[in-house]
């Protein structure tokens, strides 16, 4: 691993190659092991060591160009520099562009673990193998991906900015379905400590979801009571996250935009129920988030909604210095407090609804309401009477991730889910009124 010292000695190298007003450095280094299975075996089984340097050099009439190089020699690095700077001189000036951040004081997290960063591939076989047998033991298909990673990541620029950080993570994700591909079931974990992952655990899940998931029943597309299992309510909260700009909210192009009010926004306004908190926040334990973030801002605790209240709205540089605001930290590893219940209690709570265990394909419809569409995946259920019952048909959906907690009456307790669209975030299951499904799916 790339120790402090080392980092900042690539970045003192570039800089020193800099012949342009800006040089924005950042270096990434990553060591990871990681086993692919399919068809109820391992298929893959891989040990990498990657490592980048993105160079950026800005012009003083605000030309940018970057360039990324793999190799760490001088004659690599010298070679980078040159490239971003041959870029910058052929780009368009970006009239946004913001001087170059001094020094910052970035915050220290906890999100390295020891044990994770010195595992390799057999501290994950016994999680793989829990898996394979759940299949064979029920007739089941098993596919799947974990991983654990360790990284360094450091950044820098002429301005005299440098930080330096550490941390790790892992995941499991896996699929199982039956023989005759009617049925699928699906379950992930994912935390900065491998110990966390529990793959018998898994497999109970996605097992349980493909063996009831056969005979699926056709009801109509409509609008019901949905319970979302926390995959299905972080692949939305990551998208709202995309949403909360002050920018399009004070340019009435946003949800938050305030209606008949030119440049006014809701912010400040109660458009949630009280159980709605919905903040960002870096210290926390299982995330593997990094002290700063695209801005190179310090990353910082932040409520965007605090009991169903709009608190924050995210202001890149550029525009907090237009609007004369505080410049926000972006809305990512995003949490949504939960409540003390279980799952078993939400089901238990549903006179007639469906529970949706993923969603996935999912676009924007329409971006002043921040509609969104999508599918649902692997597994849903009909409940009646507070019991789950029938298996059912995907469907496609139509839905605003805020309106969707406008609506919402109940959640569990939250956990940590990654996704492959919007990252890691922390959030429960929650119970939702007239989610609204457009069409049927042939998908399993």
């Amino acid at each position: 691993m790339l120790s402090q010292q080392e980092v900042k000695n690539i970045i003192d190298q570039v800089v020193g190659y800099s012949k342009l007003p800006g040089c924005e450095v950042n270096v990434q280094w990553t060591e990871d092991d990681f086993i692919r299975f399919a068809n109820n075996g391992i298929t893959t089984s891989g040990y990498r060591v990657t490592q980048q340097v993105s160079i950026t050099s800005t012009t003083a009439d605000k030309r940018s160009g970057n360039a990324a190089v793999g190799e760490l020699t001088p004659e690599a690095l010298k070679n980078g520099v040159k490239q971003a700077e041959d870029l910058a001189a052929i780009s368009r000036p970006n009239p946004e562009d913001m001087p170059a951040l001094p020094a910052q004081q970035y915050p220290r997290l906890s999100n390295f673990d020891a044990y994770t960063a010195a595992a390799r591939g057999d501290s994950m076989v016994p999680q793989v193998k829990a898996v394979l047998a759940a299949a064979l033991k029920n007739k089941l298909v098993a596919a799947g991906y974990i991983q654990r990673s360790a990284n360094a990541v450091g950044v820098g620029n002429k301005a005299g900015l440098f930080g330096y950080h550490t941390y790790t993570d892992s995941s499991l994700t896996h699929t199982m379905r039956n023989r005759e591909g009617t049925s699928s079931g699906w379950a992930t974990q994912s935390s900065i400590s491998l110990k966390d992952l529990n793959g018998e655990e898994q497999a109970k899940v996605s097992a349980a979801k493909c063996v009831n998931g056969v005979n699926r029943k056709k009801i109509d597309p409509g609008k019901y009571t949905v319970l979302l299992e926390p995959a299905a309510v972080a692949d939305l909260i990551g998208w709202l996250g995309f949403g909360l700009d002050a920018r399009d909210a004070e340019q009435g192009q946003s949800f938050l935009s305030k209606p008949g009010a030119p440049g006014g926004t809701l912010l400040g306004e109660k458009l949630y129920p009280e159980i709605i908190t919905l903040r960002s926040d870096p210290f926390h334990p299982t995330l593997a988030s990094t002290p700063w973030g695209p801005s190179l801002l310090p990353n910082e605790k932040i409520a965007w909604i605090d009991k169903g209240v709009v608190s924050n709205l995210y202001y890149d540089r550029f525009w907090a210095e237009k609007a004369r605001k505080k410049p926000t930290p972006y809305p990512i590893n995003l949490l949504l407090d939960g409540q003390p219940n279980s799952l078993a209690d939400l089901i238990s709570s549903v006179e007639r609804g469906l529970l949706v265990t993923r969603l996935w394909y999912i676009r924007v419809v329409q971006p002043k309401t921040w509609q969104l569409t999508g599918l649902t995946r692997d597994g849903v259920f009909l409940i009646e009477k507070g019991k789950v019952t029938d298996p059912v048909v995907n469907f496609r959906w139509n839905e605003s991730p805020a309106e969707v907690l406008q609506r919402t009456t109940k959640l569990t307790e939250p956990v940590r889910v990654t996704n492959t669209e919007t990252g890691s975030n922390i959030v429960p299951a929650l119970i939702t009124q007239d989610f609204n499904f457009t069409s049927v799916s042939d998908a399993v």
